[in-house]
């Protein structure tokens, strides 16, 4: 069936769009936008299509070349990983869109088709990344992954994007060079790089060669926790989200740190396996990282001045949500881990594409100098209060879900004094977010009496962020149109 090859034309699309741009000297700059929105739309044509095949069939793995996976390169598509593929493309495309006029704001003229070029690289990658059940090509997807992203930071060429890129990128060696290490080790003890066999092969291994493998262990899990900036090992991540372009950020803080902790998921519950990682207490140590992760993330926030800072910080706690979910070592946890992946993808995206369209128009990135701006960008900052009180926990939107789906699970797991933890967050997310609602659409400027009037944006600006944070409030109502693909898939993990 032509179905089943959706996920190997979706990647050879993404890479060929990728080689393509630089040859397009002869398109006008209007040309080449609709070329690469042809090339998304089809892409998350493709990728749709995918899900709608993995839910009425269900999983498969792909082979390429018919190579028995020992020796081949084997694809996994499930519930989850064409979810995750379709959230990364429908999200990816709305962010190119809105990045079209804001790029020619952010960065040089003549630099703007190789930014293009790292974006589609990117998206490969994270495709690659989602889909491939073959421990060397995660490796090499996710090196193609940290190169790019080091790429869209520098891309402004100015002296911090500069040092937060050569920062990313030393830091991100090290993860990546302690993941290879931890790779090796297991293919020392199993013999294959493929998951599902490794998966079959580890219980043995553990018997004959357990110091071997609490090493890979410590290797993967310490190098993943660098990539997704876990707590504390997140020192890259406000540096590199806040002074890169919009874009930029939006798709490093909503997508590329998802991808990294998805990867994670795979490892442990997919190749290590719930019995080994319980049995020495990873669970439990995840848990005290996600904890201070959460609170500690926030405290660092509510220092911030310059917006982008802020939500870079506030990615720092709630990547602490996620984590906490997976250390939970419960289906219900991990449940509500993959489901919060999607929620904050969503609302990180409305924040920083809202803050970026008032430095766009504004100029102005201190928030101590947004009083009354709910005044002039009313459909800018409604957005962002949509994704504010999405991080907060109100009611409504699909923030509030996962939280609450957490909440259940940490209980459901015998951990009563977690809630007090998930509670304690909430209210540090409104201590920071809350002040800058109120000074938006409740304060008034020395210099300019509030006056309600449109937004001076593009629709191209537009369009994307009231879409994102209309899908924030339709998860919030119905989130079982996420939830039920995530119980599906979860026979693929526990």
């Amino acid at each position: 069936m032509i179905s089943m090859h959706l996920p190997v034309y979706l990647l050879m699309l993404l890479l060929g769009t990728a080689l393509i741009i630089p040859l397009a000297e002869k398109l006008t700059n209007l040309e080449i936008k609709i070329y690469l929105s042809y090339s998304l739309a089809i892409a998350s044509l493709f990728s749709v299509s995918s899900l709608v095949r993995v839910l009425q069939h269900g999983a498969y793995a792909y082979h390429f070349g018919q190579w028995h996976p020992s020796i081949g390169v084997e694809f996994l598509v499930d519930e989850f990983s064409a979810a995750m593929t379709v959230l990364v493309m429908i999200l990816s495309t709305l962010v190119i869109v809105y990045s079209f006029r804001d790029v020619e704001h952010e960065i040089q003229p003549d630099l703007v088709s190789g930014y293009y070029v790292l974006i589609f690289l990117m998206l490969f990658s994270m495709v690659g990344m989602i889909l491939t059940n073959d421990l060397f090509n995660l490796y090499v997807f996710m090196e193609i992954l940290s190169l790019t992203s080091c790429g869209i930071v520098s891309i402004k060429r100015k002296k911090e994007n500069l040092m937060a890129s050569l920062k990313y990128l030393m830091l991100g060696t090290i993860g990546s060079v302690s993941i290879l290490l931890g790779i090796a080790f297991l293919y020392m003890v199993t013999g294959t790089l493929n998951m599902t066999l490794n998966y079959d092969l580890i219980q043995a291994a553990w018997q004959i060669y357990p110091r071997n493998i609490l090493v890979a262990l410590g290797f993967i899990l310490t190098g993943f926790g660098i990539k997704a900036a876990v707590f504390p090992l997140h020192t890259w991540l406000p540096d590199a989200h806040s002074t890169a372009p919009t874009p930029s950020s939006a798709l490093l803080s909503g997508l590329v740190v998802k991808i990294y902790l998805f990867g994670a998921i795979k490892m442990l519950f997919r190749v290590i396996g719930m019995d080994i990682i319980t049995q020495v207490d990873i669970p439990l140590f995840m848990t005290y990282f996600a904890m201070v992760g959460m609170i500690m993330g926030s405290v660092f926030a509510i220092g911030q001045k310059d917006i982008k800072r802020i939500l870079a910080y506030s990615s720092v706690a709630q990547i602490g949500y996620i984590v906490l979910g997976i250390g939970l070592a419960t289906e219900s946890g991990l449940s509500v881990a993959l489901f919060h992946v999607v929620t904050h993808a969503l609302m990180k995206s409305a924040l920083f594409l809202s803050a970026g369209a008032v430095i766009y128009q504004t100029g102005r990135r201190d928030v101590r100098e947004l009083e009354g701006i709910g005044y002039q960008m009313p459909i800018t900052m409604s957005v962002f209060t949509i994704g504010a009180l999405g991080m907060i926990g109100i009611p409504g939107i699909n923030g509030f879900m996962s939280k609450w789906y957490l909440s259940f699970a940490v209980l459901e797991a015998g951990r009563p004094l977690v809630l007090l933890v998930i509670l304690l967050s909430s209210f540090l997310n409104a201590v920071y977010y809350l002040p800058i609602i109120i000074s938006a659409f409740l304060r008034e400027r020395e210099d300019h009496k509030n006056v309600l009037i449109k937004d001076d944006l593009p629709l191209t600006m537009t369009g994307p962020m009231v879409i994102i944070a209309g899908l924030c409030i339709l998860f919030g109502f119905f989130p079982q149109l996420v939830m039920n693909i995530i119980q599906q898939a979860m026979q693929t993990f526990m």
